[in-house]
């Protein structure tokens, strides 16, 4: 049978690329950690909590982002079977933003009190969630539930990234607060609840 909509993009196949990409990505958080240090003999549990804690934090936060990011953009490509050229180019675009996640992590995980570097940790995490809510508007429309909770972390994500300018050890416990987003698509759900 053929498309009668040949112009079209059958979302399925964009699902299967982003399932590899965030995969990739997220594995990749990691891939630095054990190389992060060089001990000059054994460490013990000091010397592994002194080197890692702060790069477990980046890690965490990173890793929850990209899932969050990740169970969104499912929820996106489910109701929309097909797109346009244009929607799949913002789609691949949002896709860059996620593959370049590992490469701000990895030096905000080994630089986190450098501005420069947090900043653009920061500038990473705002395009994201940026393109997201672009997405969300491009697929509704209007100012729905979905819209706003995906506005949410990008309202988060700048003033975050402008702390990190000035204090950047202030900007991660900004960005935490980008999970409220969730909040709000729990908490304001669909009386139907065919959505969750």
């Amino acid at each position: 049978m053929t498309d009668p909509r040949p112009e079209q993009f059958e979302m399925r196949r964009l699902e299967s690329l982003s399932n590899t990409i965030f995969g990739v990505a997220m594995t990749l958080l990691a891939y630095d950690l054990p190389k992060a240090a060089v001990f000059t003999g054994a460490p013990d549990w000091n010397d592994l909590a002194r080197v890692y804690s702060g790069k477990l934090a980046g890690f965490a936060l990173s890793f929850i982002i990209a899932g969050v990011f990740w169970i969104s953009h499912h929820r996106r490509l489910a109701r929309q079977p097909v797109g346009s050229r244009g929607a799949v180019m913002l789609n691949l675009f949002f896709l860059l933003s996620i593959v370049l996640l590992p490469v701000t992590n990895g030096l905000y995980t080994n630089y986190a009190m450098s501005s420069s570097v947090a900043v653009l940790y920061g500038l990473n995490l705002t395009a994201i969630a940026g393109l997201n809510a672009w997405l969300w508007w491009v697929i509704l429309g209007s100012w729905r539930q979905e819209l706003m909770a995906s506005l949410f972390p990008l309202l988060v994500f700048i003033p975050g990234t402008i702390a990190a300018a000035f204090a950047p050890h202030i900007a991660p416990f900004v960005w935490f607060i980008a999970f409220g987003g969730l909040l709000i698509q729990r908490f304001y759900a669909a009386p139907t609840g065919a959505d969750s």
